[in-house]
């Protein structure tokens, strides 16, 4: 496990050497290393300076650090991981880890959004197929800053937002993984509520898987990499068995509905939710990559994560717009009545079968959105700490408590209203997904690859050597507004230009925010390097 490093450290010539051979790490003018080349003990020390000052914060720290010392909790927060202190985990591992925060239960739910919107089985394919790769582009790009920063996604994400800046980006992130999360209980606590014969309340389902998603997170890196490993292996198997016993009440030729100009409209819709499903890991996909060294070949990170994502996404998806099919627009009476009834936990239930086998899928498919929670509730203890250093001083554990609470009152509040959740949720996140992507590959490839100036990694948690941030705040904001609201399609607003495609609009927010991104990013980046040069 990866420990609190010391508030101070000695820099020898050896020292010096490393920090030279760093790619995009480099030394003043004047010879001297840049605090933080090396080691974060600048950041380190600012939060043991407020966790000493306050008597609650010093209370929590030293309870952290026996947690570790006894447990093996994870007291490494949010500070940068040079590179002599990184502990890397075989690199395949960034191939199954995606499989276990994939391919899950609570990925089923969007896939029975095609069949709802009224797209045929080849319609509904397509549309997953196509909406999820190209949502998986966003995640696999993000993913390969973290090696050659040894940073979290949020705070690479301040060498174009700035400090201050990156802290809507830190919101938006605790925003986005609390809502898939609020999807993933929902849905267990629906199947524990079958299991029981609804004999137990959904909401105490929720709670059950809350609790446990928490108590695992809370150990870090490590385990949750040593868990992603093989987590999907079991839910792959009973997810297999899940589409053989549906199978023969799929209808592929069951006859979708609406004119020709709702489908079109529909079909974008749906592929907007599946890019949204898979370019969400987008805004946190380097936390999990950090800890490999800044040598490690970008291409194999991206490729691993490309595929990592798209394959186990497609496949549940797919499952989901499958049995979704079979209930919907092939009708087979008991899945119809089993899902009007119950919604998706009573579906699954009545799918496997006979009785008994049926309550045993379901229960370890219950403990299948671990993965998926899991790495939600590390990575939005991470994000709420980079929201300044008073934040940082409460340590993870604290906050990643905060956000299972609040996930799991969400949960039980939403608990009737599973496929809403999902349309209504999952579908806005595109439009903040690829412009946050669009941002930070134009920042990388263009303003800092291709002027040589690399990343000042001391920098990182010091404002005045940071950008403003005014240009990625301003082509975020342009992009959401005059993009994603004029293009998105909802039941309770249908913006001017997704209106084109039917009464009931096809969104193409997605296209429009990344467009409009593109156009306004580069110009105002100019300009304000330009004006304050950094």
């Amino acid at each position: 496990m990866a420990s609190a490093q010391p508030a101070s450290s000695s820099l020898t010539s050896k020292d010096v050497v490393d920090v030279e051979k760093q790619p995009g790490i480099s030394t003043s003018n004047d010879g001297e290393i840049r605090r933080g080349s090396v080691t974060p003990a600048y950041e380190i020390a600012r939060a043991r300076e407020i966790q000493n000052s306050i008597a609650p914060l010093r209370w929590l720290s030293k309870g952290e650090l026996w947690m570790d010392e006894k447990m093996g909790i994870e007291t490494q927060g949010i500070d940068r991981i040079p590179e002599d202190m990184k502990r890397p985990p075989h690199l395949i591992n960034t191939f199954f880890m995606w499989w276990s925060m994939t391919c899950h239960v609570g990925t089923l739910p969007l896939g029975v959004l095609g069949p709802e919107f009224g797209l045929t089985l080849g319609q509904s394919v397509a549309a997953i197929v196509v909406g999820t790769f190209l949502g998986a582009l966003c995640t696999a790009y993000t993913g390969t800053l973290g090696p050659k920063t040894g940073l979290r996604q949020i705070a690479i994400s301040r060498y174009s937002f700035g400090f201050w800046g990156a802290k809507l980006c830190s919101v938006l992130n605790v925003i986005i993984g609390g809502g898939f999360a609020v999807v993933n209980v929902v849905i267990t606590g629906q199947m524990l509520s079958a299991v029981s014969d609804y004999t137990m309340t959904i909401a105490v389902g929720c709670v059950i898987v809350a609790v446990v998603s928490y108590v695992v997170s809370v150990f870090g890196f490590a385990i949750i990499h040593t868990f992603e490993k093989y987590s999907w292996i079991v839910c792959f198997i009973l997810l297999c068995v899940l589409i053989g016993q549906a199978a023969p009440h799929v209808g592929p030729s069951a006859p979708g509905f609406g004119t020709n100009l709702e489908v079109a409209g529909s079909w974008l819709s749906f592929m907007a939710i599946c890019f949204s499903s898979s370019s969400g890991w987008c805004s946190m996909a380097a936390d999990y990559y950090c800890n490999y060294p800044a040598t490690t070949k970008s291409w194999k990170i991206y490729a691993l994560t490309l595929w990592g994502v798209t394959i186990p996404t497609v496949f549940v998806t797919v499952i989901g717009a499958c049995i979704g099919n079979a209930a919907l627009l092939n009708a087979y009476p008991p899945y119809a009545d089993a899902y009007e009834n119950h919604s998706l936990g009573g579906l699954l239930l009545v799918i496997y079968h006979p009785i008994g086998w049926s309550k045993f899928c379901l229960v370890i498919l219950t403990f299948s959105v671990l993965g998926n929670n899991i790495a939600i509730n590390y990575s939005s203890g991470l994000s709420l700490q980079l929201l300044g250093h008073y934040f940082h001083a409460v340590p993870r554990f604290i906050w990643s408590f905060l956000v299972a609470l609040v996930v799991a009152v969400l949960a039980i509040a939403g608990k009737d209203h599973l496929s809403a959740i999902v349309s209504d949720f999952v579908s806005l996140l595109g439009y903040w997904t690829i412009s946050f992507t669009f941002i930070l590959l134009i920042e990388d490839q263009w303003f800092r690859k291709r002027s040589g100036e690399g990343y000042n990694l001391e920098a990182w948690d010091q404002p005045s050597k940071l950008p403003l941030g005014i240009a990625a705040v301003l082509a975020l904001l342009s992009g959401y507004l005059a993009g994603g609201v004029t293009g998105m399609s909802q039941v309770w607003y249908v913006g001017p230009i997704a209106r084109y495609f039917g009464p009931y609009g096809g969104d193409v927010g997605i296209y429009l925010s990344g467009v409009i991104t593109l156009i306004v990013y580069p110009i105002c980046r100019w300009y304000e390097r330009k004006k304050t040069g950094r």
